[in-house]
C-alpha cells in the first residue's frame, strides 16, 4: 500500500483542541444529546435525552455503512498535505503557512489498493465531543464507516474532469466521503478539502489533530471571511494539481480544462465565490448554503450554476437565495428537496440512521440518491457535454425535486 503523501514537512502550529465545539446543527444531524440534566434541562428533555441514549446502544456492535457508488469506476484514494508558503493562516497567524489535508479520489483499477479510513479516531472524538458524552458513542465505531475507495488503488486510464469539493463549517472533510466516491466512480478526479481550524477536526501527517478555531467565536468579516479564505484555500490547491511539477503523482488524470466546485452550507457559498474569482472553475454547485458572500452583480461570466437546497430554500424565505439567482447570468437551477434538511446532501442521513434517529421526511436512500443523480448530472452536462434532460424539468421519478422559478 502506498503511503499517504505529504507536500511539506514544516512543524505545525498548535492550537487548542479542547475548545472547540461543532456547530449545534451537527449534533442534531447525528441525532446525538447532549447532557441535558448539566445544562438544566426540563423532565421532559431529560427523558427524551434518556431515550435517544439508549437508541445508541447499536453503535457497539456494528460501524455505519456508507451506500456504494452508483458509476462503472472502482475508486482510489490519495490523501494530500499542501502547505501554501506564501498565505499566513488566517485564522491562527501563529500557525504559520497554510496548510491543508486534501483528499484526492479518483477513477481506479478495480482489485487493487487496500480499503480507505473514513477519518482518523480523533477526528471522530472532537466530531462527537460534547455532542455524544451522555450517550455512549464511541469515536472508534464512526472511524470505522465503511467506505468503498481504496488507497494505492492503480488509477484507471484516461484523463477526467476534477470537481473539488468543501464541506461546510465545523464539518469534516470526511461528511462528503459518499458523494466524492460517487463522483469518482463515474469518471472524475475528486478533490476533497478540509479547510483547516474550519472543521471540527483535521489530523495531518505528524500525527497532530488540530480542531476548530472559528466555530464559536467567527472572525472578523464572519461568514464572508470565511467563504473568501475559501476560495484562496481551492485556488491553490487547484494550482497544486495542475501544475508543472504537481503534487499529486496521479496529475496526469486530471485533464486542466474541465474543472467543477461544489460545496455544502458555506462550502457552496464558497464554490460560487470562487468561481468570481478563478476562471479555471467552469462551473458549481451549491448545497444548501447561504450566499453571505454575494455573487457579484456582474455574474459569474455566464458559467453554470446549480442552487440546489432543502424545503426551506424556497423564493422568499432566505434572501441571499433570491439575490443569488438574480445575479447569475449563465445556465442556472434552482432546486430544492421536500423533506430534506440541512444535513441532507452530505453522509449525514446515513450516519443519523446508524445512530437510531429518525431524520426528516425524506429517507436516507432518497437523500444519497437524489443528490449523487442531480449533482452528478449537472457535471456530467457542464465538464462532459452530456445532454442531462434530468436537468431540464420536474420528473416524476423525482417527486421531491422542486424546479423553482422565481
Amino acid at each position: 500500500m502506498k503511503p499517504e503523501i505529504t507536500d511539506a514537512s514544516r512543524p505545525l502550529g498548535r492550537a487548542p483542541r479542547s475548545h472547540a465545539r461543532v456547530p449545534r446543527l451537527v449534533a442534531a444531524l447525528l441525532g446525538l444529546t447532549l447532557a441535558t440534566a448539566a445544562c438544566g434541562a426540563s423532565p421532559g428533555q431529560q427523558v427524551a435525552a434518556a431515550r435517544a441514549a439508549r437508541a445508541t446502544a447499536s453503535y457497539a456492535s456494528e460501524a455505519p455503512v456508507l451506500p456504494r457508488p452508483t458509476g462503472p469506476h472502482a475508486v482510489g484514494r490519495t490523501t494530500l498535505h499542501l502547505v501554501d508558503e506564501h498565505r499566513t493562516d488566517p485564522w491562527v497567524p501563529s500557525a504559520g503557512a497554510r496548510q491543508l489535508m486534501v483528499s484526492t479520489y479518483y477513477p481506479a483499477r478495480p482489485g487493487t489498493g487496500a480499503p480507505a479510513p473514513y477519518m482518523t479516531t480523533e477526528e471522530a472524538r472532537l466530531f462527537l465531543q460534547e455532542k455524544a458524552s451522555g450517550a455512549g458513542v464511541p469515536p472508534e465505531m464512526l472511524s470505522a464507516t465503511r467506505t468503498y475507495a481504496h488507497t494505492g488503488a492503480r488509477p484507471a486510464h484516461g484523463r477526467f474532469p476534477l470537481v473539488l469539493l468543501s464541506p461546510g463549517l465545523g464539518f469534516p472533510r470526511a461528511t462528503l466521503t459518499g458523494l466524492a466516491e460517487d463522483l469518482a466512480s463515474r469518471g472524475y478526479v475528486v478533490a476533497l478539502v478540509d479547510h483547516t481550524y474550519e472543521n471540527s477536526g483535521t489530523t495531518f501527517p505528524d500525527g497532530r489533530t488540530l480542531a476548530c478555531a472559528v466555530c464559536d467565536k467567527p472572525p472578523a468579516g464572519g461568514p464572508v471571511a470565511i467563504a473568501r479564505s475559501r476560495a484562496r484555500d481551492v485556488s491553490f490547491v487547484i494550482g497544486r494539481l495542475t501544475a508543472h511539477h504537481p503534487a499529486w503523482p496521479y496529475a496526469r488524470l486530471i485533464d486542466p480544462r474541465r474543472i467543477g466546485m461544489a460545496g455544502h452550507s458555506i462550502g457552496g457559498n464558497a464554490a460560487a465565490t470562487t468561481m468570481a474569482v478563478d476562471q479555471r472553475v467552469r462551473a458549481g454547485v451549491n448545497l444548501d448554503g447561504s450566499f453571505n458572500a454575494p455573487i457579484p452583480a456582474t455574474g459569474l461570466g455566464h458559467r453554470p450554476f446549480l442552487m440546489f437546497g432543502a424545503e426551506h430554500e424556497v423564493p422568499g424565505v432566505d434572501d441571499t437565495w433570491g439575490q443569488a439567482w438574480s445575479s447569475l447570468n449563465g445556465w442556472k437551477r434552482w432546486l430544492t428537496v421536500a423533506g430534506s434538511d440541512h444535513g441532507t446532501f452530505t453522509d449525514m442521513p446515513v450516519l443519523s440512521a446508524w445512530a437510531g434517529r429518525t431524520g426528516p421526511g425524506i429517507s436516507p436512500q432518497r437523500a444519497v440518491e437524489i443528490t449523487r443523480a442531480y449533482v452528478g448530472a449537472f457535471f456530467d452536462l457542464h465538464l462532459k457535454g452530456i445532454p442531462q434532460p434530468l436537468l431540464d424539468g420536474p420528473s416524476p421519478a423525482d417527486p421531491e425535486v422542486t424546479f423553482q422559478n422565481p
